[in-house]
């Protein structure tokens, strides 16, 4: 499927090897907002869908997105100029270690679907690889930038892979960012946890917020949990 309309904004996606995913909408749809971000950064944007989401949940002047592919950032480029908010989100078409070389601005929220597979082989298509495999952006260089680009009562918020949570969280540790949020991710209430949501800020809670949800009953037959969290987004919600 070229585009995936979405209720308020469509997603063309013909250039990119990273198509609309469950990922993508659950850290949308998910990371937290409480703090009334005036400005959001989506490293790593692919589509652009994370960012375009953000948009339409948030009051944010300045969404910026951050994409190192020259065909990923064409695209979502496109797909934020064809969006109901063209003037406040804006692609660079840069790496991580670029951006945060020279950075002007701290963002209220900062947030990331990385690539996630870390395991030791590659596939034929570069440009997939470039976007699924961990050592296009190590976790270690992400953790750095958000602590660099955060502002002060900012949150940092991911997806990543369920076996990688205690992993990141040290990484966050270290530079003195703290999970406030985690909700864990099933495909169904009886497969085994595939992936985490996490949110970091730079002051540790007394408790952490911690809570799973689970997206399908059966093939296509979706959970309550998962309707009304992405209902606001999906056309057949």
């Amino acid at each position: 499927m070229s585009v995936f309309h979405f209720k308020k904004f469509s997603i063309q996606q013909e250039k990119t090897a990273m198509k609309v995913g469950t990922d993508g909408v659950l850290l949308g749809a998910w990371c937290p907002i409480d703090n009334n971000p005036k400005s959001i950064l989506d490293i790593g944007a692919g589509t652009g869908l994370i960012a375009l989401m953000l948009a339409q949940r948030s009051d944010a002047t300045q969404i910026d997105a951050l994409e190192i592919d020259e065909e990923a950032y064409e695209q979502a480029t496109d797909n934020f100029e064809n969006s109901p908010w063209n003037d406040r989100l804006y692609c660079f078409h840069a790496g991580l270690d670029e951006f945060v070389d020279d950075p002007e601005d701290e963002y209220d929220l900062i947030v990331c679907n990385p690539p996630f597979y870390s395991e030791d082989y590659k596939t034929n298509d570069g440009q997939r690889d470039l976007a699924r495999f961990q050592d296009a952006m190590p976790f270690e260089d992400l953790v750095e930038a958000a602590d660099l680009l955060l502002s002060e009562n900012g949150i940092f918020s991911v997806i990543i892979p369920y076996k990688e949570e205690e992993r990141f969280i040290d990484l966050c540790a270290e530079l003195e960012l703290y999970p406030v949020k985690t909700t864990r991710v099933r495909g169904n209430k009886t497969s085994q946890i595939v992936r985490s949501l996490l949110a970091f800020k730079r002051f540790e809670l007394p408790v952490l917020e911690t809570d799973e949800i689970a997206i399908e009953i059966n093939r296509h037959e979706y959970t309550d949990e998962y309707i009304a969290l992405t209902k606001d987004f999906y056309l057949k919600m």
